[in-house]
């Protein structure tokens, strides 16, 4: 699964790196966390990187406080549950990251790892959107889940799952395009190629989302 990530990479460099303007000022986040609003790019707006809540929250919601609000969906089941089916195919998106952490079962507990690429640059996880409509009030609220898939070879020693890490932005670009058959979208979903990740052990500082600085980055 992926529960926790990171977004340090300045305005500008999301802005030069994905090709998009942002709809609003954003700041680092050291340990961005389920329910904070994080950016992302929808695909009905490719050139615009919005703040998005994290924890997907379906149009068809009746009752906001029992929805589950999943923070990640599986690729092998996507085409499978009517709800998430739908949103492959209408409203995809790139989660904008830089790292993410992942937590260890070992004989002494859990160990949280920051997971990142090589080059340390900034990537997409593939995501869905929704937007869901409060009848009272006519607030639209817009949400997102990541999706996950099979670990690879460095990620199977840390968890069973892992989050979709599009490999560039031609697979980026691919991933929003309205142009292409759900079955084109389902086979970017598969585990970013190993030797182009890296890891290492942080401090249990990360567990908790109140330690939102630069201390959660430390080495154990």
């Amino acid at each position: 699964m992926c529960g926790r990530y990171t977004t340090l990479t300045p305005a500008a460099g999301l802005a030069k790196r994905f090709g998009a303007t942002l709809a609003e000022p954003t700041e680092p986040n050291y340990n961005a966390a389920p329910s904070q609003r994080l950016p992302i790019i929808i695909n009905a707006a490719p050139d615009t990187i919005q703040l998005v809540q994290w924890g997907l929250i379906p149009g068809w919601v009746q009752d906001l406080k029992k929805a589950v609000k999943p923070i990640n969906a599986r690729a092998e089941t996507l085409a499978d549950k009517p709800s998430f089916r739908q949103l492959l195919q209408r409203k995809r998106c790139l989660v904008l990251a830089d790292s993410f952490y992942e937590w260890q079962q070992t004989p002494q507990g859990k160990v949280p790892h920051r997971i990142m690429l090589r080059d340390e640059q900034p990537f997409a996880f593939a995501g869905l959107w929704d937007e869901w409509l409060d009848r009272q009030t006519g607030e639209v609220l817009p949400t997102f889940t990541i999706i996950t898939t099979e670990p690879n070879e460095l990620m199977a020693r840390l968890h069973t799952r892992m989050p979709v890490l599009l490999p560039g932005p031609e697979a980026e670009q691919a991933w929003l395009a309205d142009t292409l058959s759900p079955a084109d979208h389902q086979h970017l979903l598969v585990p970013y190629p190993t030797d182009g990740m890296m890891e290492y052990a942080v401090t249990t500082r990360v567990n908790s989302p109140a330690h939102n600085d630069a201390e959660v980055l430390e080495a154990a």
